[in-house]
């Protein structure tokens, strides 16, 4: 791991996952067949149509159940989408690193409210439930963010877990709603649908614990050897 600095030169992307390295070979393969007018921020735009298209269908799903479906496809959509723009940048050398990680991580997190926000709304999970989750979400990413500023590290895993695996949940999850519908055990008004969903959130509140306190103390010591090393290059001045 890299020794933080003040003003990191370049973000160093890191990813480690049970997927990312076919994910990798696929947007590869990807990324050399794509026609010329799909461009980086096509690919965003298309991205947040399908978290806006995943979201209604959540919402919508008690009357019309085909579109849990739907909403599986669409996670499809949103993969390809956010996980294509910033390659096909790279691959065709037409990056713009400050617009392109502004534009790219605030869509993503519309999408989580718009996705979340769904789930929220429809007749699987309550609201707080998904809020919770949301929030969760948030944490990560703006620990994820942070790291990146003293560190010149953006870690897109934590934990071996990253956007994809967080797609794959959500599909197979969405199938599981699919097969038992809302007739599902329930505890304290609360459904099994909520429990997996707050596990989650939960799950993602302690991954930002651990590593904020993992990180705050490899800063603390770092800061901490770099102003002895100050002090003592003045006294032997």
């Amino acid at each position: 791991m890299r020794v933080s600095r003040d003003e990191p030169d370049e973000i160093e992307r890191i990813q480690h996952t049970l997927v990312t390295r076919a994910e990798r070979a696929a947007l590869d393969w990807l990324c050399t067949r794509l026609p010329r007018w799909v461009t980086p921020d096509k690919l965003t735009l298309l991205a947040i149509l399908a978290a806006v298209g995943i979201g209604l269908c959540y919402v919508f799903a008690e009357s019309e159940p085909v579109l849990l479906w739907v909403a599986i496809g669409l996670f499809v959509v949103h993969w390809f989408g956010d996980s294509l723009d910033g390659s096909i940048a790279r691959h065709r050398s037409i990056e713009r690193p400050n617009y392109g990680f502004f534009i790219d991580h605030s869509s993503d997190m519309l999408a989580g409210l718009l996705i979340l926000g769904g789930l929220g709304l429809s007749p699987f999970v309550k609201l707080e439930i998904a809020l919770l989750t949301l929030a969760g979400y948030y944490l990560v990413s703006i620990h994820t963010f942070l790291l990146a500023k003293v560190t010149g590290e953006f870690h897109l895993s934590h934990g071996g877990l990253g956007p994809t695996e967080i797609r794959i949940a959500f599909i197979l999850v969405t199938i599981c709603m699919i097969v038992f519908g809302t007739d599902v055990p329930q505890w304290r008004g609360f459904s099994l649908w909520d429990g997996i969903v707050a596990a989650c959130g939960a799950l993602m509140i302690a991954i930002y614990v651990t590593l904020t306190i993992a990180i705050g103390t490899r800063l603390s010591g770092e800061d901490k050897a770099r102003l002895a090393k100050k002090r003592a290059d003045q006294e032997t001045r």
